[in-house]
């Protein structure tokens, strides 16, 4: 059985970027040739595209979970790795993007329309692309950064001209069945309809859709029933009509006091996209009202006698028969021509653009912080010092030294200065907590040493020869000076 569904929440993850490569081009007679390691694959993003063909959020709420792929490693010779392909996942026109605190992200509305959920991680460089005047061969490459990851909200808001409002069981799907070619179930209890249904009906060489939204009841806009669920389909909905069932024999209902009921609900539902449509909230839209069922006699008197009442409304008011068919041509009519006199009033759609906010100039591309776990610590934020961290081979310490450079030429270690920290003080960058030492060098005033390695850097805990020496004598019970037996040369 096919299922509606306008609401789900998705898990995105872009792909991560490839590694660079740290190679040494070598053939015969030149076994250091210089570096020629590629750069590694950026991964590819996830993005969501309008597709008309598409009607449901359904296929996301068995499929929550969506990933692009990584980018390929670098490789020697100069060799790139390739970019990882982008996942596109198709939407249904008038979807809204939200985060997880509920902010619109997008608003969806028009065939082809591309939002980027996630972006993939940037692809890492290789030696090659690192080498400079102070580091003519590099030892080290750096690291692909992690895919963007984002939980978003996705709401369907259909995109219809007319919206048909009423309580539950007043024909509305039956008026939809009648008007266009769709085929609603229909059924003779309350909410039979628990998913809008949305026809196209054409009239005078015009076209326009009109929505059944499911039934409302008082409080709905409040969140009783299924109110809330359904009244965000309006929000696009140039004309409103209200469908009264005529023929209704519940007690306490009639049709100025169920149009009264649903104003009020209108009336306190504010549409969250009021700023970017400009439609103005449900109270101002156009109305008519269409009183249903008067195939029935005891409906056609009930209409008689309230009728001069709704007329004081001001809204143009209809009798039709959705089984008898009567009154449904002056009916479709009506709503052709007041959805094309909305649609005259509205201003020339503009093309949607791109827009780019280039950061300022003179902003900060970073900031220190006490840390407040740490006494004496600080905390180094900002995207860039982060972003070179992820990309840093900790087990390299020409890759350490490099990221020290990166750091001070970007001015963190004035700053820290600044702020009074002193040496051996744990500064966190990202994940990754280490001890400053303000006075390491910068690498072009220091003699670049053997790949991999950084002289500013004195981690090295290999045993030298002399030491394995020392040690022997030791072992031995022999004092300093040459190995072998003490001589006596008294």
């Amino acid at each position: 059985m096919s299922r509606f569904v306008d609401r789900v929440t998705i898990h995105v993850a872009a792909g991560n970027g490839g590694h660079g490569c740290s190679s040494v081009h070598r053939e015969k007679f030149k076994p250091l040739g210089g570096p020629d390691g590629g750069n590694g694959g950026n991964g590819g993003s996830v993005r969501l595209v309008v597709d008309p063909q598409v009607h449901t959020l359904l296929d996301f709420h068995f499929r929550p979970h969506a990933k692009g792929s990584n980018g390929k490693p670098g490789m020697g010779d100069n060799r790139d790795g390739a970019t990882g392909d982008d996942l596109v996942l198709k939407v249904p026109d008038g979807t809204v993007v939200l985060d997880a605190d509920g902010s619109i992200l997008a608003d969806l509305v028009g065939e082809g329309t591309t939002f980027e959920a996630a972006q993939g991680g940037r692809g890492g460089l290789g030696n090659a692309a690192l080498a400079s005047k102070a580091r003519k061969a590099p030892g080290f490459a750096l690291l692909g950064e992690e895919g963007q990851h984002r939980d978003l909200v996705l709401e369907l808001k259909s995109v219809a001209d007319v919206g048909l409002v009423g309580f539950p069981s007043a024909g509305k799907s039956s008026l939809v069945s009648v008007l266009s070619a769709a085929k609603p179930k229909i059924a003779d209890y309350p909410f039979t309809t628990l998913a809008p249904n949305l026809g196209v009906v054409q009239v005078a060489g015009d076209v326009f859709t009109v929505a059944d939204v499911p039934g409302l009841i008082p409080g709905a806009s409040t969140g009783r029933g299924l109110g809330l669920e359904f009244l965000r389909h309006l929000e696009r909905c140039a004309v409103l009509a209200h469908v009264v069932d005529c023929a209704t024999l519940e007690p306490g209902r009639d049709p100025v006091s169920d149009i009264d009921a649903l104003e009020a609900e209108l009336a306190a539902y504010r549409p969250a996209l009021d700023a970017d449509h400009g439609l103005g909230d449900l109270a101002s839209r156009p109305r008519v009202i269409i009183l249903n069922k008067i195939d029935i006699p005891d409906a056609a008197e009930l209409a008689d006698l309230v009728e001069p009442e709704l007329a004081t409304r001001g809204w143009p008011i209809f009798r039709i028969s959705a089984v008898s068919h009567e009154g449904l041509k002056e009916l479709t009519f009506a709503l052709g021509r007041m959805v094309g006199e909305y649609r005259a009033n509205q201003p020339a759609p503009k093309p949607r653009r791109q827009v780019i906010r280039p950061k300022a100039i003179d902003e900060a591309e970073f900031s220190v912080v006490p840390d407040p776990e740490v006494d004496g610590g600080f905390i180094v934020r900002g995207t860039r010092p982060e972003r070179w961290i992820a990309q840093t081979q900790f087990g390299n310490d020409e890759a350490v030294g490099y990221l020290a450079d990166r750091l001070n030429r970007l001015g963190v270690e004035d700053e820290l200065v600044r702020q009074g920290a002193q040496p051996g003080a744990p500064v966190t960058i990202g994940d990754m907590t280490f001890d400053w030492e303000p006075t390491t060098p910068m690498g072009d005033e220091v003699p670049i040493t053997g790949r991999g390695t950084d002289i500013r850097l004195d981690r090295n805990e290999r045993i030298g020869a002399a030491e394995r020496k020392q040690a022997r004598r030791l072992r031995r019970g022999l004092p300093d000076g040459d190995e072998g037996p003490e001589r006596d040369y008294q």
